[in-house]
């Protein structure tokens, strides 16, 4: 008996040891920032003060007009890019899941592509179809007869924040589409098919047997999809710079600008905690909501 509570003791002891340095890993890079980061946000912290302020930052955030701005950018991003990643992943994958082995993995290779490709090998390609003089965007809409004259899509306001919607999507869809093919690949036939001979439509294969499935798969789709808008920040950098006119900044890129350009790190944390608070509802929400009906 004292044996076997020496060799358990034993065991606990490695056991901790091995997770020693992700713990540490975790502490010091990921838990330690995020507390300093709550902390700083009452304080007037910038290069050459840190005054306790409570909570006036969180008072001129909400007056500052240009996040404001740049919250509704970010809202209009996350509205806009996540339920067209969703149905437009969950259209492509139900077209090929079916298919051969080679289809269904060029499909994939196309659509992943531009999740592994690195974002400034992606921003240099789009830079070029949206140039307002030698864009083949330009090009193509001028010879179909679209538009008269150039448009400066990423200098013009009105369009700069869909542009980069559109770009967004384009880098989005990859992971959520192998997700539903492989998801839908693991539905039971047997179901479908008794389904079918009992006279149901594709319409209610879909939505009674097949969608029920698909629900874990969709959660995870929906919250990370969500999550990763919202930190929508590398195309605004390298794009727009949240220009023209604040027009695309978003949360994400205007924390960066107060952060690292203006040295205002009390400000910024503020708005890293609003962030935060903010994903965190919203991800609540969505497991409340789609979590209901799933099965682990």
């Amino acid at each position: 008996m004292k044996a076997s509570s020496k060799l358990k003791m034993r065991e606990t002891v490695v056991s901790y040891l091995f997770l020693a340095p992700v713990l540490i890993f975790f502490i010091i890079f990921v838990l330690a920032p995020m507390i300093m980061g709550f902390v700083t946000s009452f304080f007037n912290y910038t290069m050459t003060d840190f005054t306790f302020i409570g909570i006036d930052n969180y008072i001129s955030m909400f007056k500052d007009e240009v996040f404001i701005k740049s919250l509704i950018n970010t809202l209009i991003i996350v509205i806009g890019s996540v339920p067209i990643v969703v149905i437009f992943s969950l259209f492509v994958a139900s077209q090929t899941y079916e298919k051969s082995a080679f289809t269904r993995s060029f499909f994939r290779c196309v659509f992943f592509l531009p999740v592994v490709t690195g974002s400034v090998a992606v921003t240099v390609v789009w830079k070029w179809i949206y140039d307002p003089l030698s864009g083949i965007l330009n090009y193509i809409l001028k010879t179909g007869n679209f538009i008269d004259q150039n448009i400066s899509w990423l200098g013009d306001k009105r369009y700069a924040l869909i542009a980069i919607i559109v770009i967004l999507l384009t880098t989005s869809v990859g992971q959520p589409i192998i997700l539903y093919i492989a998801s839908l690949g693991n539905i039971d036939k047997s179901l479908v098919e008794a389904a079918r001979v009992d006279g149901a439509n594709e319409f209610q294969v879909f939505w009674k047997i097949k969608w029920p499935s698909l629900l874990p798969t969709t959660l995870y789709i929906v919250v990370i999809t969500t999550i990763n808008s919202f930190q929508c920040f590398a195309l605004i950098q390298l794009l727009t710079s949240g220009g023209p006119n604040y027009s695309t900044s978003t949360i994400m890129y205007y924390l960066y600008e107060k952060a690292f350009k203006l040295s205002e790190y009390g400000y910024a944390n503020t708005m890293g905690v609003f962030l935060a608070v903010l994903i965190g509802i919203i991800s609540f929400a969505q497991f409340k909501i789609l979590g209901n009906d799933v099965e682990y």
